[in-house]
């Protein structure tokens, strides 16, 4: 079990370590090698001394330019102390492996991104013996991924997404896309996966959805019709799925926010056949003050 949103937000990139040079290149703008091979890495970094230095997440990249060394440090608030720990970490792993080290911060707050994203010099000013750069992953450059087209094209980038966005407003226009990404994916994957981010999400509403939403996917998972249709990829049922799944929840939104449901309203939404509307109607379930307000506009 994932306990914190602190060790979820560095282990989905061990559930799927390509995410990590994906961020790269998709969220940090910053050029990596193409993997050939991930390796997660024994992430303790202690030494004789009875003092405990452990990073996060370690893992070694084999690419056509050279091995790397991937660190990646989920950070909740500023730490003054990590930018000592820090260069310390890359250079003794340096010299325990012998291949670069690359130190990925990863956080749900914007000012500690900002922070961690600070170089950490070390030495004379103008000529330091030693300059860290961290790379870090945020909110301010993880993208908001609120379709569930976009979730499916990449469902481990959403998830991250919902993970870093976790404790900001945007969280829950990008569940119920993600929960519908989900089914793309195996039933392993979608319930650790489901894990990460509920470990993320900071609002108990946003979290309660969450928990109806990934309730649902197991459902879906253990429900034979659903498996055929998954399985044999037949569009007529998948759209069929989808729309009864998207009133459903619509409805279930509503009532988790124990706002009255009308017999008209119920009856218009469980009627309605177009993906589009349903899912506009889904989204202002999270904030309509009255049911009638989904149709308002």
């Amino acid at each position: 079990m994932v306990g914190s949103s602190h060790e979820a937000l560095h282990r989905v990139f061990q559930k799927d370590p390509a995410l990590l040079t994906r961020a790269f290149q998709k969220v940090l703008r910053v050029p990596f090698p193409e993997p050939r091979e991930f390796a997660v890495l024994n992430a303790d970094v202690t030494e004789i001394e009875p003092v405990e230095r452990r990073v996060d997440t370690l893992m070694r990249v084999e690419t056509d330019d050279g091995a790397y060394l991937l660190v990646v440090e989920a950070q909740g608030k500023q730490d003054e102390r990590k930018r000592g720990s820090w260069p310390y970490y890359l250079a003794y792993l340096y010299e325990k492996y012998r291949c670069e080290p690359v130190l990925v911060v990863i956080t749900q707050n914007s000012t500690t991104a900002r922070w961690a994203a600070r170089p950490i010099r070390r030495g004379l000013p103008g000529w330091e013996s030693l300059t860290v750069r961290p790379l870090v992953i945020g909110p301010d450059n993880v993208p908001v991924i609120a379709s569930e087209r976009d979730a499916e094209r990449d469902v481990p980038l959403a998830v991250l997404s919902a993970m870093t966005h976790g404790r900001g407003a945007q969280a829950a226009a990008i569940l119920e896309p993600l929960a519908f990404a989900l089914r793309t994916v195996d039933g392993e994957s979608a319930a650790v996966f489901g894990q990460l981010v509920e470990s993320c999400l900071a609002d108990y509403r946003a979290k309660e959805i969450w928990r109806d939403l990934m309730s649902e996917i197991r459902y879906f998972f253990n429900n034979p019709v659903a498996e055929k249709v998954r399985e044999e990829g037949r569009e007529e049922g998948r759209e069929e799925g989808r729309l009864e799944d998207r009133a459903g929840m619509t409805l279930r939104i509503l009532e988790w926010r124990a706002i009255p449901v009308s017999e008209a309203v119920r009856e218009r939404v469980l009627a309605c056949s177009d993906l589009d509307q349903l899912e506009i109607w889904a989204r202002r379930a999270v904030t309509a003050e009255r049911a009638e307000d989904l149709f308002s506009g």
